[in-house]
Formats: structure tokens, sequence, C-alpha cells
């Protein structure tokens, strides 16, 4: 089994590429979560200034590849930030030189970033960051809607010392408490890891599973993929995001919420609702994935990071 890998700390100072391996940002977007990052003090280098979209992709795929694999490789950047997420960055990863990867960095994003965080977890073990994107959470800023968590971006970025807890400030449907891996993301993005060579081994695991605008039936095919293809077994217990613009379709009254009780509620392990990760209106909570978590499930959740994400 491979050694986990964690990134040194983000410190004042610190440079962060900024990286688009999906779909196009708008730019004053991109510029005030620049700023944003600037104003914690950090170096903000965008790896390639300027691209020319390719449909609904960023840039052709060589050059997001490359783009992408020189700011993994980059000697002074201590984290590699996304824009964007949207689509394409799953077809970036066959060309990706995983043995060239030899010191982790920080990587943060979510949505169809979701790929490049199993890629890194099933390769190489790299602890990474569930978290804000610069046109996506840091461009709002701290706290703000549409923005970022200041808090569990701080402690998962800088904590070298100790773990620390993130509030889920959701609801509980099963009652419990677990122990395990964090791991996840993006449900549609973890169901098309299936059959790849990166597949994404979900025992033992806090599984946390989030998207946006999926009707409940399709969230429900979903779920019974995963299930039939044996992905919640052995899983400790279950994290889900608050699936916004996910409502029933007209007709129908069975919401997101039935699908989640109805398909896991037999798992028998316990799950919280409604938690701000990814995709949400709420400031974005910050999760390390690759670490080890307590997920406590009662009232609105509470999950507890039990080791430092990131060394000194």
């Amino acid at each position: 089994m491979l050694k986990t890998h964690k990134p040194p700390a983000l410190v004042p100072g610190s440079t962060i590429a900024v990286v688009a391996p999906a779909s196009s940002a708008k730019p004053d977007r991109i510029r005030r979560g620049c700023e944003n990052l600037t104003q914690l003090d950090y170096r903000v280098v965008e790896q390639s200034a300027q691209r020319n979209p390719d449909g609904y992709f960023s840039a052709a795929r060589k050059m997001r590849q490359s783009e992408l694999q020189a700011a993994f490789m980059r000697p002074d950047a201590r984290g590699v930030f996304c824009t964007r997420g949207g689509y394409g960055s799953a077809e970036l990863l066959d060309g990706l030189i995983a043995a060239r990867l030899k010191r982790p960095k920080i990587f943060c994003g979510f949505s169809d970033l979701t790929s490049l965080h199993i890629f890194l977890w099933q390769k190489l073990r790299w602890v990474t960051f569930y978290g804000p994107l610069v046109a996506g959470g840091f461009d709002a800023g701290a706290n703000a809607t549409g923005g970022y968590d200041p808090d569990t971006f701080m402690c998962a970025m800088t904590a070298t010392n100790s773990g620390w807890s993130a509030p889920l400030r959701g609801e509980t449907l099963a009652r419990g408490t677990a122990t395990g891996t964090l791991l996840g993301g993006c449900i549609t993005l973890i169901e098309t890891s299936l059959g790849t060579p990166w597949e994404l081994n979900t025992r033992g695991s806090i599984l946390l599973l989030e998207d946006r605008g999926v009707k409940p039936y399709q969230l429900d095919r979903t779920l019974l993929h995963l299930k039939q293809a044996g992905k919640f077994n052995a899983v400790k217990g279950i994290v889900l995001g608050e699936f916004p613009e996910s409502e029933p379709p007209e007709g129908s009254t069975v919401t997101v919420a039935d699908v989640c009780k109805r398909i896991l509620g037999p798992l028998r392990i316990p799950i919280v609702y409604g938690a701000p990760v990814g995709h949400t209106p709420r400031p974005m909570l910050t999760l390390p994935l690759g670490v080890s978590a307590r997920l406590h499930a009662t009232g609105e959740g509470r999950l507890d990071i039990l080791e430092p994400a990131v060394r000194p």
C-alpha cells in the first residue's frame, strides 16, 4: 500500500499557481479571486494568463495538460488552485506523468476537479483539499454568499501540529459516530471513475458526496450504480452536500433527501445531509481528502479532522 504524502503548509508569501484544467471562468471573477488570495498574503501566479477557449474547455487539451503538469512540478509553488470546474479535467488524466510528481502540492478545488483529487489519491496518495475555486468561492470572499469559510480553509492549509473540527451545519439522516479516511467529492465524477485505472477505493472511508442540478431520479440512478458497484461496502460514514437546484420534476414530491434516505439508510452507518461543501450558496467548507476523520452524526453534524493535513 502506498504511503500517504502531505504537502507543505501555506505560509505568508507562499506561491500559489493558478490553473484552468476544465472550463473557462470569467476574467473579472478570476481577478477578484486572485486579489482575495493576495490579501491573505500569498503570491498568486497564473500558470498561463493567455488562453484561447476551445469549445466548453478553457483551452485545448494539450495546453491544459502541460499547464497542469508544469504547475505540479513548479519548484516555487506550494499550492495549485483552479479557476473553475465545469468540464474537462478527466481527459487530462491519461497524459499526466505521475512518476514526475515527486513533491506533493496543496491542490484545491471542487466539482469537476474531483477527477484530479481521485487521480492524485489513487496514483500518488497525495492529501488534497476539496474547497473553493479561484472564480468559485475566493472571488466572493470570506463568509460571503457564494464565498468560502475562512476557518476551515486556514486550518486545512496551515495547521501542522494538530487536528481540528468542522461544523457541518446540516441535518442527521442516520445517527452515530464513525472514523475513517475522508474521501470523495462530486458524486457524478466519482461514478465516472468506475472502470478506470484510478477508480476510487472507498473502503474504510468517510465518504463525501455532493453535486448540483441533479433531479432526484438521476441521483437515485447514480447512488444505485455506486451501490451495485460495491462502493458503499465497508464505508464507515457519509457526508452529503446540499444538492442545490435539484428540485423534483413537476408532478413528483420525491426529494433528493428522500432518495438518500431510501438508498443509503439501509447501510446503517452515520449520515449527515446538507453540509455546505462543494456546490453550496453558503460559505464553502474546505475539507482535506486522504486524512483520518471522525464523523459525528447528531444534530447538525460535525467532522473532526484527526490529524494535520499539511506538514511544516
